[in-house]
């Protein structure tokens, strides 16, 4: 009787456990109907995050099946589209009712492009954000007067909401480490010293590379160009992150890359915390 009490017990146990896990998973979909198409919705049955970030969702509210996902568990859903048709805008998906959420930022030429939305729960918050990429000159200033603004807003943020997690494409590559080729990309948007440096202070300032904290191995890469066949030669850029702010450090529990799954130029990020 005792070892079937002990048993039950550690069951007991064991079961709080996970369901105090809170599992968020980051996909850049490069158009949220195209995916659709590629069997988005089995990926994330099979996936199954409690709270799924979307970038480059490229649609209308109106425009996307949402009984799909409803069917799935995801009962809260909020899209952030751009005012631009088929461009940018963000979305998040949850299992979880949060308590309130913040679609933008208040900042207009941030939140005309659909680029934030975040979901405050009990104890965490989540955002998903899609940074500008700058693919010429002119995308390249706007790129920088939104890091700045962005890390000007964060800062104030972190102040009402401390534990804060900034999962989604930031367009930028980190480290060495998270490109194929540095040397040669050492001059390309994305890799330029002055975005490092960027993303570096981003993180001195209270964040924490959750992928970073539990992986050190090279080759781990979140976007591929579609040209010469990189995917499948795996000559990648690791873009895409979810960022935890440093009172969340003894939460994380793991996080994680899924280069598997193929709806998009990119692939989903992910981290799983206790909740």
């Amino acid at each position: 009787m005792v070892r079937v009490e002990t048993k039950l017990a550690t069951f007991e146990v064991l079961t709080t456990e996970i369901k105090l896990r809170m599992k968020i998973v980051s996909y850049n979909v490069n158009g949220i109907r195209a995916a659709l198409t590629k069997d988005l919705l089995s990926w994330l049955e099979s996936t199954n995050p409690d709270v799924l970030c979307l970038q480059e969702i490229k649609a209308t509210e109106d425009q996307i099946p949402a009984e799909g996902f409803t069917a799935l568990g995801y009962h809260y859903q909020y899209w952030f589209p751009a005012e631009k048709k088929g461009y940018s805008g963000v979305a998040i998906l949850s299992k979880i009712k949060p308590n309130h959420v913040e679609k933008g930022t208040g900042i207009p030429m941030m939140d005309a492009e659909g680029r934030n939305i975040r979901v405050d729960f009990d104890t965490v918050s989540v955002m998903s954000l899609y940074l500008p990429s700058g693919t010429n000159i002119e995308r390249l200033g706007h790129k920088f007067d939104y890091m700045d603004l962005f890390q000007s807003y964060v800062n104030q943020l972190k102040s009402q909401i401390p534990n804060l997690v900034i999962c989604g494409d930031y367009n930028i590559c980190h480290q060495a480490i998270d490109i194929h080729d540095p040397i040669r990309n050492a001059n390309v948007s994305g890799f330029l010293p002055v975005e490092r440096a960027w993303i570096d202070q981003f993180m001195e300032h209270g964040f924490i590379d959750t992928f970073r904290l539990f992986n050190s191995a090279p080759h781990s890469y979140s976007w591929w160009s579609y040209r010469a066949n990189a995917r499948n030669n795996n000559k990648g850029w690791r873009i895409d992150y979810c960022l935890a702010s440093e009172p969340l450090r003894n939460r994380l529990q793991r996080a994680f890359i899924l280069p598997d799954a193929r709806h998009s130029d990119h692939c989903p990020v992910g981290v799983e915390l206790n909740d």
